[in-house]
């Protein structure tokens, strides 16, 4: 025979889990609690997470008792202690698949009492069985018996569902996964099972909506006695249609009956009086007739926009709309003519996009187009058309309707108002454009165009006047080329007088370009060169280096004409835009650029034309570039001498190189790292002033930006922050920690690697500036964690800092996140050049300063040589802010073990001795055991006490 389907299993399961026993008396007793019982119910509960727990499936197949049986034994398995009232329950401080056990069961119960009060179609009995018979008025009295205590308790399950809508945090329901881990291990309760991500996800939204459906439902039955619960019904049903808009119909977890939640919505509307909530779930149509009724002419043209892009009305429907305005203005009303001449639009727009031919009322309405007009046939054009998700083939009709409309049009004004509209420009390629433009040349030879001979770009039509406002503003917002130079040869016909490239205080151009760009004599010329490079650089600021380019390229177009210089410039500054690009996108993967960008880094460094302006921040962008990109075989071998010696950059670039190349290697070979720690240094130092004051004393001034090194210290840090290579990150970084050990009156140092190629003096240590070196070393840590947050070196510097700042708990967490890194949670040992003895003897003081005397003496086993003088004075302590004897299981060491045993016993403590008699007792430390064993056994206790401490201090 055919597998019965899931539901029907958890109908048998649970019957055989329900079977009442029978005694050696013959006494009926209730089914026992055994195993074979708690398995059944267990298997009814699976099914149930199998159909993911979805209460119309399980409501359609099961009875009232069964599914009362079944939530219950989730309940019961979820840990609802039996008895308490949910209504008393915190929803938001139990485990989410409790929660989520209490929500399942309350909206099932509310659903069953709506479901109760509905009409029933009586089933036509068969032939009368006195067994079924029985068996079924059986189950109509359980039935019954259980709607009485649901009704009894349904005001306690809207409360809880109420609370349960402001809740708003994603719940989980129970998995055939964690119902086996608690069947299996109970003990895990508190673990995984009711950890926030066991089971199944079910989103906030998703709750909300099915709740919300809930109440509404048994807010409404309750209006029948209440009426002013269909206010609650109304609200309550009005959110679910919003939550169903925001999570889609299609969602898994949330099944709402739309149909059924319709017929709610409009039975609400009928019950209750309010005009605006009658507008808000009124149809289009009874909206539209609204609107005619009442004169709102306005909303009926908003209706007719929005549905050219919802395209709900039959266009029937919209041409009867039509011919009735006009109608109603052939009769006499003159207001009418403004709404028909838009309904026209609205109907042509969307006729246009569904292939069809104009019709002959817009042609007329259109034999004398004015700026009014027009603006608004183009607003229809933009709001009809979605340009993200429309199709081709409607981009192209609504492109060709554009483009024909401009060619039928005479007045060139309104041509220029169309065809520097956004949605004419996105539609229509330049070619076509410029077709365009060469047909209306043709046809009307009044045109003035632009005759100047330079290149193609000044081939564009200047257009007839148009307000200097409008024109201002588009030219501000504009980023195409072609449109800016449109808009200036059209404001430059109107006006000789104004500057233009003064419009906008955005507009900013380096003063090294800005001297050579204002020196243009030709007005159009200097305005065009200025505004199309100040939108680039914004452009290449925000990112957005698509138009940074298009712009840049249009200038360096313009430019070559007459130009060298500036020509050069904008060849540099597209270099600039090209670094950034590879950066910001293959390079961000690790994919190496190619190898004609690199050439063009180097062709900029060894460049030697004269006069030309320079911004640093290219040098600077090159320099670090080829840093990141390991290219250290040109900059320390063929870089050119004078570039060194006049480019700082350069000079530090290469002095980095050249320390990375050598690394690792002998102490000898390392005259870069000197002459490197030397450039440093004399950055860091600072220039001091003698100042005789008023009471004739002489006062030391310290001016902290010093101009003593090759670059100021804020210049150098920028420097660093745009580097990304681990080993030049982790050298320069290495320096900065040495010369901040260097200073007298230091107490604790930081570690670092590489640390011992630097010089251990300085000559002159009252000129360094030791603060802004501690700053610096906190800044370029934090940098350096930023482009590698898994690099343990430096999380142990940026947790020797934290220790130096007597932050104690900070310290401890940076330690051992470095340690968890690099030993899968400390799953593999950690390697011994991370827990160094002198790591492991500061997170001791860590621990001893923060009262947790248990984790010094555990820690103190880490060490090579066992600290027991700092374990026993530890262990003496009695206010230990740690979980004292629970951590004994973490001691390996046997003498540490007999000293608690010792102490406890000394204190009279019993309890805390028998643990500690517990730990020592355990075969694995038996002194007389392998060495390996004894290895083992540490091992382990080393990797649980790790990650109980990391859990405690992430």
């Amino acid at each position: 025979s055919a597998d019965p389907p899931p539901v029907q299993l958890i109908v048998q399961f649970l019957e055989q889990a329900s079977k009442p026993s029978v005694n050696e008396q013959n006494q009926v007793q209730p089914p026992p609690d055994n195993k074979r019982n708690r398995i059944l119910k267990l298997l009814a509960l699976k099914v149930a997470a199998h159909l993911k727990w979805d209460l119309d499936v399980l409501e359609k197949s099961l009875s009232v008792p069964v599914l009362n049986m079944l939530l219950n034994e989730l309940l019961c398995i979820s840990k609802v202690p039996p008895g308490t009232k949910h209504v008393d329950v915190d929803l938001s401080s139990i485990p989410p698949t409790t929660a989520m056990a209490i929500l399942l069961y309350n909206r099932w119960a509310i659903r069953t009492i709506v479901k109760s009060s509905f009409p029933v179609k009586q089933v036509k009995p068969g032939p009368p069985q006195l067994n079924v018979m029985n068996q079924m008025q059986q189950e109509k009295e359980l039935t019954e018996n259980i709607l009485k205590v649901l009704k009894e308790q349904a005001a306690d399950s809207i409360l809880v569902l109420e609370g349960a809508l402001k809740l708003n945090k994603d719940l989980y329901v129970h998995t055939i996964r964690t119902l086996d881990l608690l069947a299996m291990e109970p003990g895990m309760v508190n673990g995984e099972t009711e950890s926030s991500t066991a089971g199944l996800k079910i989103s906030a939204e998703e709750i909300q909506c099915q709740v919300c459906y809930d109440l509404g439902a048994i807010y409404f039955q309750q209006g029948a006695t209440n009426a002013a619960l269909h206010e609650n019904a109304k609200e309550k049903f009005f959110k679910t249609r919003e939550l169903i808009a925001k999570i889609g119909s299609s969602s898994l977890h949330c099944t709402i009956d739309e149909e059924r939640l319709a017929g709610y919505c409009q039975a609400c509307g009928v019950l209750t009086s309010s005009d605006d909530d009658a507008s808000q779930q009124a149809t289009p149509y009874s909206q539209i007739d609204n609107c005619l009724k009442t004169g709102n002419y306005q909303d009926l043209v908003k209706i007719f926009l929005e549905d050219n892009l919802a395209l709900s009305l039959p266009v029937q429907f919209r041409q009867s709309v039509q011919r009735e305005l006009f109608q109603n203005a052939l009769q006499g009303n003159d207001a009418l003519e403004e709404v028909c001449f838009k309904i026209c639009v609205c109907n042509t727009v969307r006729d246009i996009l569904q292939g069809e031919i104009i019709d002959v009322q817009f042609c007329l309405l259109f034999l004398k187009p004015n700026k009014e007009k027009i603006d608004f046939l183009l607003e229809a054009c933009s709001r009809s058309i979605n340009l993200e998700n429309a199709s081709e083939c409607l981009k192209r009709k609504m492109a060709s309707f554009l483009k024909n409309l401009c060619l039928g049009l005479e007045d060139l004004q309104l041509v220029f108002m169309i065809s520097s509209h956004d949605l004419f420009i996105k539609l229509l390629k330049d070619d076509e454009r410029k077709l365009l433009i060469d047909e209306m040349r043709k046809r009307s030879p009044r045109i003035n165009l632009c005759t100047k001979p330079v290149t193609s770009f000044y081939d564009i039509p200047a257009s007839a006047s148009v307000n200097i406002g409008q024109l201002e503003h588009q030219l501000i917002l504009s980023v195409d080329p072609w449109r800016i130079r449109q808009i200036l040869i059209e404001l430059h016909g109107m006006t000789s007088e104004r500057q233009f490239w003064t419009v906008s205080n955005k507009w900013e151009v380096p003063n090294v370009y800005g001297n050579v760009i204002l020196g243009i004599k030709d007005n159009l010329t200097r305005d065009l060169v200025y505004i199309l490079m100040a939108k680039g650089l914004h452009c290449s600021t925000i990112k957005d280096f698509v138009h940074a380019k298009q712009l840049f390229a249009a200038c360096l177009e313009l430019v070559t004409e007459f130009s060298p210089k500036l020509r050069q410039v904008m060849l540099n500054e597209m270099l600039l835009l090209d670094i950034y690009t590879h950066e910001a996108g293959p390079g961000a993967n690790g994919e190496r650029p190619p190898s004609d960008l690199i050439s063009r880094v180097r062709g900029y460094l060894e460049m030697r034309v004269p006069d030309i302006p320079l911004r640093q921040v290219i040098a600077e962008e090159c320099v670090a570039f080829l840093l990141n990109w390991r290219e250290n075989e040109y900059l320390t071998m063929q870089v050119p001498l004078p570039l060194v010696q006049t480019n700082p950059y350069v000079k530090l670039g290469q002095l980095l190189a050249a320390t990375c190349k050598e690394l690792p290697g002998p102490k000898e070979s390392r005259r870069t790292a000197k002459d490197l720690w030397e450039v440093v240094v004399q950055i860091c130092s600072v220039s001091n002033q003698h100042k005789r004051g008023n009471d004739g004393r002489v006062s030391l001034i310290k001016h902290r930006e010093s101009t003593l090194g090759i670059m100021y210290r804020s210049e150098l840090l920028s420097f660093i922050k745009k580097l990304r290579e681990p080993l030049v990150l982790t050298t320069i970084l290495s320096l900065f920690v040495k010369l901040h050990n260097v200073r007298e009156d230091i107490v604790n140092d930081i570690t670092a690697e590489y640390i011992s190629i630097w010089p251990s003096s300085i000559p002159n240590l009252q000129s360094v500036d030791f603060e802004a070196v501690a700053v610096t070393v906190k800044e370029l840590v934090n940098y350096a964690l930023t482009i590698n947050p898994n690099n343990h070196f430096w999380l142990i510097i940026q947790a020797d800092i934290y220790f130096a700042t007597n932050q104690y708990s900070a310290a401890l967490h940076y330690y051992l996140q470095a340690g968890a890194i690099c030993s899968d949670f400390f799953n593999k040992m950690v390697p011994p050049d991370v827990f160094t003895d002198q790591v492991i003897k500061r997170m001791i003081k860590c621990c001893s300063l923060l009262n947790c005397h248990t984790q010094v003496a555990i820690l103190c086993q880490f060490l090579r040589e066992v600290d027991y003088k700092t374990a026993f004075k530890a262990l003496q302590e009695q206010n230990s802010h740690d979980a004292m004897d629970s951590y004994y299981e973490y001691i390996w060491d046997v003498t540490i073990l007999e000293y608690l045993t010792y102490l406890h016993h000394k204190r009279g403590e019993t309890d805390k001795r028998q643990i500690a008699i517990k730990a020592i007792g355990q075969t694995e430390l038996n002194a007389s055991n392998p060495e390996e064993v004894l290895q083992l056994a540490a091992q382990r206790r080393k990797k649980k006490f790790l990650q109980a401490m990391a859990k405690l201090y992430f």
